[in-house]
């Protein structure tokens, strides 16, 4: 069984078609993979196998926006960067900014693929795309909230397209969007919210993310940035590739071989630095492609944000006095473990303060490390017929940043405290005739940030939890056929709470989860006979103090929707 069980569960999880790194030479008996499941459309009519999803679309103003479109109906069918060019549609202001994409791709033989949109070099769409079959083709359609990065829209700016899409007589399917910036003019009902001065890329060079192959490998920027910082925001993307693809799936490198698996542990981490030292910590979510592990699994349901992922933010504002000295400044970041590879891209966005040319101040506090100190236990049985026991890694941290500015307005102190817990543990069963791999994972972060300024102490405090459990068993059968059974459950919530002394000012919530299973058939000569129990459900909630609620659940059985029910959850 061991053999076997080697190339068939390293096709099924480490030639995912999510990624678009190289291809890698199948056995032909297990080609079929590059198919993929048939989902095609994003309907939520019960029945269908089209692309669903249950979660919400940006809430947009009760306004007649202005269309900027960036392109119109795209091709993407090589590895090629497509440029645009965009013009602002106005001076404002805007009561939000929204980016609106759609896109297909034709019938055929194809990988998911990933898709970045930047616009000055600065990323405004990240995630990845479905799957096509030989006759049905996929469309989705996705909107990301860019109120945010308004002034990055406030000049013309060339902008990419970067989906790359190896199209050939095997690879057919060919992929097309189109995508637009939605602006809405502010008015009494719809107020322009007080965004960031200054949106700033990572790079100044054509291709977008970076790749990252080894923790000591950084995205960094050297800047010379304005007098007048008042507060500092890192958005971040670190999506898994290749090896690290699946890195929750990994193990200690001293094992990796017995058990069959990629190496480095099961756990990563965003490391920020100014200047080489410490300025912060992000979780890496793991995001899993429509190609991932058993693409029947996503159909017609694909995995928590697979389709368009959601930055995590760090805030520099404590670094504001440091950043504000005129002098040239090197932020960079970095994934703890990274075992080939990382892509990695990030945004600096900057609040100024309008009424002082030079603001002062320095960095107080900073307990946090430059590394985490993960703790890996193995427990493992070797026998003659195959091995047992479990692999786990855990990594806490607990630090606390702060600083103060001297502004036009007073003496403004800000602190950072941050704690962040990670597990990951795994248990094994491998025998010659079963491949057992059970995974529960973990990561819990609690962000506050409290501002001091005269009498005023404001908190914002947020919180964070990504549990992920995935369980994988491979059985061979008295004639020598065999079945690979894989269950996910895959979560993201986010709580945000914001209080001025000691008053709640807000607060909200979201909760998206998504749980498929499905198992693979095949002969005893290793080729795929079909598969069996596929079944898969979502459930998205999420609401706000302010009397705003959503709640979606998606059900799909024999990779259709068998029932959509709106509502539910709400307090």
């Amino acid at each position: 069984m061991k053999n076997r069980s080697a190339w068939c569960r390293g096709i099924v999880i480490a030639a995912s078609l999510g990624s678009a790194s190289a291809v890698l030479a199948l056995p032909p008996a297990l080609n079929w993979l590059k198919v993929g499941p048939q989902v095609v459309a994003e309907s939520n009519a019960v029945g269908s196998q089209d692309t669903t999803v249950a979660d919400p679309a940006v809430r947009h103003p009760h306004e007649k926006p202005i269309v900027v479109t960036l392109f119109s109906n795209m091709e993407f069918a090589d590895f090629n960067v497509k440029s645009f060019t965009y013009t602002p549609p106005g001076p404002g202001p805007w009561a939000k900014v929204i980016l609106v994409g759609d896109f297909n791709v034709t019938a055929g033989v194809q990988y998911d693929r990933t898709c970045q949109i930047t616009l000055g070099h600065v990323n405004i769409l990240y995630g990845t795309t479905p799957e096509p079959s030989s006759s049905l083709g996929p469309t989705w359609h996705v909107e990301r909230d860019l109120t945010d990065y308004t002034a990055l829209f406030e000049s013309p700016q060339s902008g990419e397209a970067i989906l790359g899409n190896l199209v050939n007589s095997t690879y057919t399917g060919v992929i097309y969007g189109t995508v637009k910036l939605e602006f809405y003019p502010a008015s009494g009902q719809y107020k322009a919210p007080k965004v960031p001065d200054e949106v700033l890329p990572f790079h100044d060079a054509s291709g977008g993310a970076v790749a990252l192959n080894s923790g000591s490998d950084a995205l960094s920027q050297t800047f010379t940035l304005p007098t007048n910082i008042e507060k500092a925001y890192l958005d971040l993307f670190a999506q898994g590739q290749s090896s690290d693809e699946f890195w929750y799936t990994c193990v200690p490198s001293d094992v990796s071989q017995e058990l069959q698996s990629c190496g480095a542990t099961g756990f990563r981490e965003v490391e920020v630095t100014i200047d080489g030292q410490p300025a912060g910590v992000a979780p890496v979510y793991p995001w899993i492609f429509t190609g991932g592990i058993d693409p029947f699994l996503w159909a017609p349901v694909p995995g928590v944000q697979t389709l368009n992922f959601v930055p995590y933010r760090v805030n520099l504002t404590p670094f504001a006095g440091l950043l504000d000295d005129g002098n040239p400044h090197t932020i960079a970041l970095s994934v703890y473990n990274a075992d080939q590879y990382f892509l990695a891209d990030a945004a600096l966005l900057l609040y100024l303060d309008k009424g002082s040319q030079q603001v002062t101040g320095a960095v107080t506090q900073n307990t946090l490390t430059a590394a985490p100190n993960p703790t890996v236990t193995e427990n493992l049985t070797p026998s003659a017929s195959g091995i047992t026991g479990t692999v786990s890694v855990t990594s806490a941290r607990n630090f606390e940043i702060a600083g103060y500015i001297q502004t036009s307005h007073g003496k403004v102190k800000t602190t950072v405290q941050q704690t962040m817990g990670f597990s990951n543990a795994q248990q094994f069963t491998i025998s010659n005739t079963s491949y057992i791999q059970d995974i529960t994972q973990a990561t819990d972060v609690t962000a506050k940030t409290t501002t001091k300024h005269g009498s005023s102490v404001k908190e914002a405090v947020s919180r964070y939890h990504y549990p992920l459990t995935v369980n994988i068993d491979e059985e061979v059968q008295s004639d020598g056929s065999f079945t690979l059974a894989t269950a996910i459950s895959q979560r993201y919530r986010a709580k945000e709470a914001l209080r001025a002394n000691g008053e709640t000012l807000s607060s909200s919530s979201v909760s998206n989860e998504v749980t498929p299973k499905d198992t693979l058939l095949f002969d005893a000569s290793g080729n795929f006979t079909g598969h069996q129990g596929q079944a898969s459900e979502q459930r998205y909630r999420a609401h706000n103090s302010s009397g705003w609620c959503y709640g979606e659940t998606v059900k799909a059985a024999d990779s259709a929707v068998t029932r959509v029910k709106k509502g539910g959850g709400c307090p």
